[in-house]
């Protein structure tokens, strides 16, 4: 069932308040060396100067076509994480839809081990499973589920905006074709790239995260969104499933990473939204 739009009453959770005033952030932008990737690599960083840590932590994942400064440039990601003391992690993916390629590097562990480990040593996170969070539109929207479900007992949450879960299964020009081929292999449907493997895998070991899914009524990856709500309600894969109107754009994106931010926050065990 497609549900209703979601608006959140955020209340104080313990050595994590949520606030009615907004808490100044801080911006780190880290080069740092991946042992999994065997290159240098970077992310951008939102810190609370404010709250009492360790903080819970969002993932941000970005979409085919950007990088780890996008969801800065493009969205007012800060403002929105200033009512609630987090951190806000946005790494940088390339464009390897953060799985582990066929032909390439394991960006699905990169993000679910690797960068997960370096942000807890390096910064106040919270290392409890309900306080980490993974998010991401389009491409970086499947990486969320593709990562999250991967690492189920990592992440006590998941959101995903415009989520591109067929994208190797559309019509594309011969050079993309290539390029999702050594990504995903020829046939990806039932491995590990298959978002609803993963999911059934996390339900059957009793370590499903909350799920989180949005698309836009003009968005042309709306049929995948619907497609993959249809094969999750098959499954018995809890979820949220909520279509808004607009499309593949800025404007929705940062109007609804707000929704999803309030969603993660109901990971949270004194914490209703």
């Amino acid at each position: 069932m497609i549900t209703s739009r979601i608006t959140a009453t955020l209340k104080r959770n313990g050595g994590c308040p949520v606030r009615k005033e907004t808490v100044l952030m801080s911006w780190c932008s880290i080069r740092w060396s991946s042992n999994v990737l065997k290159k240098s690599t970077s992310m951008q960083v939102l810190l609370p100067d404010g709250g009492q840590p360790p903080f819970p932590t969002l993932y941000l994942l970005h979409g085919l076509s950007d990088d780890d400064s996008t969801w800065l440039r493009h969205t007012r990601i800060e403002m929105h994480a200033q009512r609630f003391p987090m951190i806000v992690v946005m790494p940088d993916g390339g464009r390897s839809f953060y799985t582990r390629q066929e032909q390439g590097p394991d960006y699905a562990r990169h993000i679910g081990e690797e960068l997960v480990d370096f942000v807890g040593r390096t910064f106040h996170a919270a290392p409890d499973q309900s306080a980490r969070w993974i998010g991401g539109l389009s491409m970086g929207g499947y990486g969320a589920l593709r990562v999250g479900l991967a690492y189920s007992e990592r992440f006590g949450s998941i959101s995903a905006h415009s989520g591109a879960y067929r994208y190797w299964d559309q019509s594309h020009g011969e050079s993309l074709q290539r390029e999702l081929e050594r990504i995903f292999g020829p046939s990806p449907e039932g491995t590990d790239h298959d978002v609803r493997v993963l999911a059934n895998r996390a339900k059957t070991a009793g370590q499903l995260p909350r799920i989180w899914m949005d698309c836009g009524r003009n968005d042309f990856l709306l049929e995948d969104s619907r497609w993959l709500h249809r094969e999750f309600d098959r499954d018995g894969i809890v979820h949220e499933y909520v279509e808004f109107d607009n499309g593949h754009n800025w404007n929705y994106w940062d109007e609804h990473v707000r929704d999803a931010i309030a969603f993660h926050a109901r990971s949270l065990p004194t914490v209703s939204a």
